[in-house]
C-alpha cells in the first residue's frame, strides 16, 4: 500500500516504505517477476499473476498438486518454470500462460525445492528433496521416448501414505492423485541417467546459474547449488552430453544448511540456516565474510540498486550497503518470509516480498529519478504521494474542531498547484467557512485560434471517519493500499479524482502539450452542501473568466465492471419540521391525556399528508413538470439493464430493473430521515418537542424555489387542520437544482472517444445462474391494482464488493482461472450513459452561472464505499482516470 506519509515502523523516512500489500489465503512460497508481471507461487498449488503497475491480479493458475516451491524465468522470458511439492516441474508459455511441459523423475525425488533454466543449452535443472540434482534437455525432447505413465508419481505408490497398516490394510487413494492425464502440458520423462545422486549430503535447497569463473566474456555456464549439508557447489555444464553436471568446486564454511542464494557479478552470497550470510569471491573460491545478518534463519537474498537484501524466519528484513553495513532493518511479515524479487516500478526500485501470512508486500526502496524534463517528476509515483498526503489531512466540513485542518489541506493543495505550475489563489468564503482552492494551469495560445478554457470543479473536504468503533481495516487518514485498492477517507470522494485532474493536467505542461487553459475550483464545503460556495464564486468570476467546458469526477460506476459517463442528477431540497409544545417534558402517566396537543402526534400527522402507501407523493402539483422520457432515453435505460441482467442474471429481469433505474434517476421522491425528540429517551415521555429530517429530490423540469414553497404550504395546511395549541417551525437547510447534460455535445462525444481509448473493450461475461422470481409486494395505487418489486439497492449491482472487474489494464483471468469458464456475449465498445439520484449543488450552478455545458466522468466503481467505513478507489481506476483527464485536455481543444 501506498505509504509516502511515514516509513515502516521504528524507522526514519530514508527507510523503505510499504508502497502495496497483496493479501492471499495460503502461504507465499516463491516469486518471480517479468517487465510488469509479478509471479507468486502458493501453498495451494496456484500460481498467481499480478500486475505491478496497479497491484491487481491478472491471472489464476491451477499449477500443481501440492506447494509451489519454485518459480524461475528463463532469460529470454518466453518460459516460466514451477516445481513443487508434488515431485513435478512445469514449463509455461509466458505469453499465454498455457501449460507447455511437465517434467517428472522416476525416482521418489520428494519436495522439489528449486529449478534453473539454462538458455543457452535449452536444458533445466531441478534440486530436490532426495538429496539429487536432475536435469531435462528440451532441445532433444522429440527425440525422447514416450513416457511410460507407470512410472509417473501420481501412479506411483508413496513410501510412506501408501504404505500398507495393520492386517495389510491400505487407504484408498483420491482419483485427483493419479490423474497425470489432467495436465494439459506434454508430459517428458527425466532419463535415468539424467542425474547425480546425492549432489548433497542434505536436501538440494537452492540454485543458480552463473558465468564460468575461468571465462572473461559471456560465455559458458556454471550450476551452483547450496544444500542441507552447509556446502555449496559448483558444477560444470557439458552442453555436448545433453547438459549433463560435472563438480567443479565446493565452497564449505560450517555445517548450517544454505537455503538460499544470490550473485551480483563474481560475488556469491550465501544465506544460512543459523542467520550469517556469507559472501564469496567465485574467482577465487575464497570466503570473503561472514555477516551476522539475523538472529533465525535466512531464508531469502536479493541483491540489486546496491544494496542486499535479506528476509529471515522471523519476518525481518535487512538492507546493506556493498560495505556489508545495515543500512535498514524492519519487520515486513508476520511470519517467515519465504520469497523475495527485485523490480524497477513508477520510476521506484521496488523489493518485493513474500511470506507464509499469506502477503505480498511491495516495498519502495529508492528512486530512480526524482526529475523529469528539468521539473518535478508528474508520473504516477508522485501522484500516490501527493494522494497520500492529502488524505493526511483531516479535512473533516461537517464539524468545527477540524477547521484548522480544512485550513492546512486547502493551504497544501495550493502549494501543490504552485510547484506544478499554476496560477493560485485561496478564494475566501462567507462566515469563515472553508475557502475555495483557485488554479489556473496557462495553455498555449497560437494567433490563428484562441485558447479555450475548461473549469474542472472538485473538493477536499470529506465525510467524517473517526473509527471510534474500529469498523476502519486501516487508519482511514493514512492511505494503505491492498490487493489493487487504495484506502483511505476521501480517496475516491473525491481527493483521488481530482488529484488524477490535476497530475493529468501537470503532464500535459511539462510536456509543453497544453493547449488549452484549465481553471480548478475545489471546495471546502462540498460535503455540507457548498456552504458559501456560489457567493465565492460571483465574487471572483472575473479571476476565473469564461469558460467553454465544464468537468467534473464525483461519482461512481453503475457497477465494478463497466466504465459510466453521467450525464444527470436529480436535485434536493434538504428540510427540517420541527412541532413544539407549550409545555415542558412530561410524563406519560401523570400528564398523558387526550385534551394535551403532542408534539409528536402532530409531526406524525403532518409527515403523514405527505406521501401515500404507495410512496408516491402527496404534494399538490408535485409530478406535473416531470418529463416523461424520451424513446433515446428509453433505449438506453434497456441498454444497461439488458448488459447487467446478461452479466448476472441474479439481478432479475430487464425490464424490472430498467424501471428501478428509472425510478432512482429520474423520477422524484420524498424521504423521512430521522425523528427526535427534546427530553429522555425512556418511554415514558411526552416531548417537549419533536423534530423529523427530510429530503425531496427533484428531477429536471422541477425547481428548487417552487417544491420549497410547495412543501412548506401542504405541511402548513395539515397542521392547521390539527386544532393543536403547538407551534409549526420549517426550515430549508440545504437546497440543490437538478441536473441534465446532452451526452450528444462535444464533451460527452470527447469523454467517450477517451474512455474508450483508455480502457479498450469491455466483455460481458455471464456469471451464476437464472434465480427464483423477485419477491413483489402488491397494492392499489388511484384505485388500480398494482405490483411494486423489491427493489435492489445501488450495492447488489457490485455482485460483492471484491470480484474480478472485467475493465482492467490487463487480460481478462485465464482460462484456467478459479473463476472458471465463462460465456463471452459480446464487447461493449462504449461507456455506459448514466444519471444518478444523488446531487452536486455546484454543478447546475456553474452552468447557469458561466453559461456553459458540464461533463461527468465516474471515476471509481460502485463498492468503493464512499462515505462508508473503508472507502477505497482501485488503482487501476485512479490511473485511468488520469489517462482520461490527459486525453480530454489534449482533444477538447481541436473541437
Amino acid at each position: 500500500m501506498v505509504d509516502s506519509m511515514s516509513a515502516p515502523n521504528g524507522h526514519d523516512h530514508s527507510s523503505p516504505t510499504l508502497f502495496h500489500k497483496v493479501k492471499n489465503e495460503r502461504s507465499i512460497l516463491a516469486l518471480a517477476i517479468c517487465d510488469s508481471k509479478l509471479f507468486a507461487g502458493t501453498q495451494s498449488g496456484e500460481i498467481l499473476v499480478w500486475s505491478v503497475d496497479t497491484c491487481e491480479r491478472i491471472a489464476s493458475i491451477k499449477a500443481h498438486l501440492h506447494s509451489v516451491l519454485a518459480l524461475h524465468i528463463a532469460k529470454d522470458k518466453r518460459l516460466l518454470f514451477s516445481s513443487a511439492g508434488d515431485a513435478i516441474v512445469n514449463v509455461w508459455c509466458m505469453d499465454t500462460l498455457k501449460q507447455l511441459y511437465s517434467i517428472y523423475s522416476t525416482y521418489d525425488v520428494g519436495d522439489v525445492f528449486c529449478v534453473v533454466y539454462s538458455s543457452s543449452l535449452d536444458t533445466v535443472y531441478l534440486g530436490s528433496q532426495n538429496t539429487s540434482i536432475q536435469w531435462l534437455d528440451l532441445s532433444n525432447k522429440d527425440k525422447r521416448p514416450t513416457p511410460d505413465l507407470s512410472r509417473h508419481p501420481f501412479n506411483r505408490n508413496h513410501r510412506f501414505f501408501d504404505s500398507k497398516g495393520p492386517g495389510g490394510a491400505q487407504t484408498p487413494r483420491s482419483a485427483s492423485a493419479s490423474e497425470p492425464q489432467s495436465q494439459s502440458g506434454r508430459m517428458l520423462e527425466i532419463s535415468n541417467k539424467d542425474i547425480v545422486q546425492y549432489a548433497h549430503n542434505g536436501y538440494v535447497y537452492c540454485m543458480l546459474l552463473a558465468q564460468h569463473p575461468e571465462e572473461d566474456e559471456d560465455g559458458d555456464e556454471v550450476l551452483i547449488s547450496g544444500g542441507g549439508d552447509g556446502k555449496i557447489k559448483i558444477w560444470e555444464l557439458d552442453g555436448k552430453n545433453g547438459g549433463s553436471i560435472s563438480k567443479l568446486k565446493t565452497l564449505k564454511s560450517g555445517d548450517d544448511s544454505v537455503l538460499s542464494l544470490a550473485l551480483d557479478d563474481t560475488f556469491l552470497y550465501s544465506g544460512r540456516l543459523n542467520g550469517d550470510i556469507n559472501v564469496w569471491d567465485l574467482e577465487t573460491c575464497q570466503m570473503l565474510r561472514r555477516v551476522e545478518a539475523h538472529a533465525s534463519d535466512v531464508l531469502t537474498l536479493c541483491v540489486g540498486h546496491g544494496s542486499i537484501f535479506s528476509g529471515s524466519a522471523n519476518g525481518t528484513v535487512k538492507q546493506f550497503d556493498p560495505q556489508y553495513e545495515c543500512l535498514h532493518q524492519w519487520k515486513a511479515h508476520d511470519q517467515l518470509i519465504l520469497a523475495s524479487v527485485m523490480t524497477e516500478c513508477c520510476g521506484k526500485h521496488m523489493y518485493i516480498t513474500g511470506g507464509n501470512d499469506g502477503c505480498i508486500s511491495v516495498w519502495d526502496v529508492g528512486a530512480t529519478s526524482n526529475k523529469v524534463n528539468g521539473g518535478e517528476s508528474t508520473k504516477n509515483d508522485h501522484l500516490l504521494q501527493s494522494l497520500s498526503q492529502l488524505v493526511a489531512f483531516r479535512t473533516i466540513s461537517s464539524k468545527p474542531e477540524y477547521a484548522q485542518d480544512c485550513r492546512r489541506g486547502a493551504s497544501w493543495l495550493r502549494s501543490l498547484f504552485k510547484n506544478l505550475g499554476a496560477d493560485t489563489e485561496m478564494l475566501s468564503n462567507a462566515d469563515n467557512m472553508n475557502p475555495v482552492v483557485f488554479a489556473r494551469f496557462k495553455g498555449k495560445d497560437t494567433p490563428s485560434k484562441p485558447s479555450k478554457r475548461i473549469l474542472f470543479y472538485g473538493h477536499y473536504d470529506v465525510v467524517p471517519a473517526e473509527d471510534k468503533q474500529k469498523t476502519w481495516a486501516t487508519d482511514p487518514f493514512e492511505m494503505r493500499g491492498v490487493n489493487g485498492y487504495l484506502y483511505g477517507r476521501g480517496i475516491s470522494d473525491n481527493k483521488g479524482p481530482v488529484l488524477a485532474a490535476v497530475y493529468a493536467v501537470a503532464e500535459l505542461l511539462a510536456e509543453k502539450d497544453l493547449d488549452m487553459d484549465v481553471v480548478f475550483l475545489v471546495e471546502g464545503e462540498e460535503e455540507t452542501g457548498s456552504r458559501g460556495f456560489q457567493a465565492a464564486i460571483k465574487q471572483k468570476k472575473d479571476l476565473i473568466g469564461d469558460i467553454d467546458w465544464i468537468l467534473l469526477a464525483n461519482s461512481y460506476w453503475l457497477d465494478d465492471d463497466y466504465p459510466c459517463l453521467t450525464y444527470g442528477l436529480r436535485g434536493v431540497v434538504h428540510a427540517t419540521v420541527e412541532v413544539t409544545s407549550e409545555r415542558p417534558n412530561l410524563h406519560s402517566g401523570v400528564d398523558g391525556s387526550q385534551k394535551i396537543s403532542e408534539s409528536m402526534k402532530d409531526l406524525i400527522s403532518v409527515l403523514a399528508v405527505l406521501t401515500s402507501a404507495d410512496g408516491s407523493v402527496k404534494i399538490p402539483g408535485f409530478y406535473e413538470p416531470v418529463l416523461r422520457p424520451s424513446r433515446i432515453e428509453d433505449k438506453r435505460y434497456a441498454a444497461i439493464s439488458k448488459m447487467l441482467v446478461a452479466r448476472d442474471p441474479s439481478r432479475g429481469d430487464a425490464s424490472q430493473l430498467a424501471e428501478q433505474l428509472k425510478g432512482r434517476w429520474r423520477e422524484p421522491s420524498l424521504t423521512v430521515h430521522r425523528i427526535t425528540t427534546s427530553g429522555p429517551t425512556g418511554s415514558s415521555v411526552i416531548p417537549h418537542t419533536a423534530t423529523a429530517t427530510l429530503s425531496v429530490r427533484l428531477v429536471p423540469n422541477q425547481t428548487t424555489a417552487k417544491v420549497q414553497e410547495a412543501l412548506k404550504n401542504i405541511i402548513q395546511a395539515a397542521f392547521g387542520n390539527l386544532r393543536t395549541t403547538n407551534k409549526l417551525k420549517i426550515t430549508i437547510d440545504h437546497a440543490a437544482e437538478p441536473w441534465l447534460g446532452n451526452p450528444d455535445n462535444e464533451i460527452y462525444q470527447t469523454l467517450e472517444e477517451a474512455v474508450v481509448n483508455v480502457w479498450g473493450p469491455i466483455s460481458h461475461h455471464r456469471r451464476g445462474s437464472v434465480p427464483a422470481a423477485k419477491p413483489q409486494f402488491k397494492g392499489t395505487m388511484n384505485g388500480t391494482a398494482y405490483a411494486r418489486t423489491a427493489l435492489g439497492t445501488s450495492a447488489s449491482l457490485t455482485n460483492g464488493s471484491d470480484h474480478h472487474s472485467q475493465a482492467t489494464a490487463e487480460s481478462p483471468t485465464s482460462p484456467t482461472s478459479p473463476e472458471g469458464p465463462k460465456a463471452t456475449l459480446g464487447p461493449s465498445w462504449k461507456p455506459l450513459y448514466i444519471r444518478e439520484g444523488g446531487s452536486i449543488p455546484a454543478i447546475r450552478f456553474l452552468e447557469q452561472e458561466f453559461q456553459a455545458p458540464a461533463a461527468h466522468l465516474p471515476c471509481g466503481q460502485a463498492s468503493d464505499k464512499a462515505h462508508l467505513d473503508n472507502e477505497r478507489l482501485r488503482l487501476s481506476n485512479l490511473y485511468k482516470s488520469k489517462d482520461i483527464f490527459k486525453r480530454v485536455f489534449q482533444e477538447l481543444p481541436l473541437k
